[in-house]
């Protein structure tokens, strides 16, 4: 009698472009619930989650969040953003994570069977077509319900199956009073911050900074 195997599963987290597309539904992530959900459709083998933080903040708000999800199951890539002054002078911070994410997910898709990105970004779709010709399937989760669509059409036609990020929502969303707490903080912190090109969002830092806390395991 053959025996079944579930299929090995790696995540690869944009947490920037995961993050905007959650706010865009207005709704918040819990990290704890999407593992969970994930390992419940496969072997998971690795979860990666992607962002870049300011070096030069005495505290940074994210630091909660990064090291809850580091002691929780999910790998940690992190790189700290650049700050340059545009053409009118203006203060720009850079912080895209595109390079490190396509760099694991060639070197991990020898060991999965399936890829699923959390992005909608089409510079991923030749990421895409690379791994599903050495017999991987990918998934991609972004979303088409927001105000532009969060996710590339290319990479949408691209992907072996298009996950819309509203309908998991109700599998992997954080506590709406939770939630509330963490707009009033995040409006404070992009009060103060610098302007900024969509690479790197302040306010992305901010909404989770008692996540670790808040989904301690017991």
């Amino acid at each position: 009698m053959s025996q079944y195997y579930p299929e090995r599963i790696g995540l690869f987290i944009d947490g920037a472009n995961l993050y905007s597309a959650a706010r865009s539904l207005g709704a918040d992530i819990d990290y704890k619930r999407l593992l969970e959900e994930f390992s419940s459709r496969g072997r998971l083998i690795r979860a990666f989650y992607y962002t870049a933080l300011v070096e030069d903040q005495e505290y940074s708000p994210i630091r909660p969040l990064i090291d809850w999800l580091d002691y929780n199951g999910f790998t940690m890539v992190t790189k700290p953003t650049k700050e340059f002054t545009d053409a009118s002078g203006r203060r720009k911070i850079k912080g895209n994570m595109d390079i490190e994410l396509a760099i694991d997910v060639l070197e991990m898709s020898e060991h999965l069977e399936h890829v699923v990105i959390f992005s909608g970004d089409g510079d991923f779709r030749r990421l895409v077509e690379a791994v599903q010709r050495k017999g991987v399937r990918v998934s991609i989760v972004s979303s088409v319900r927001t105000q532009p669509p969060m996710v590339a059409d290319e990479l949408r036609r691209q992907a072996d199956e298009f996950i819309e990020l509203a309908d998991l929502m109700s599998k992997i969303q954080r506590d709406p009073a939770h939630r509330a707490q963490a707009q009033a903080r995040r409006q404070t912190v992009e009060d103060q911050a610098p302007d900024d090109d969509d690479d790197y969002d302040p306010g992305y830092e901010e909404d989770y900074d008692d996540h670790g806390a808040f989904h301690r395991p017991v």
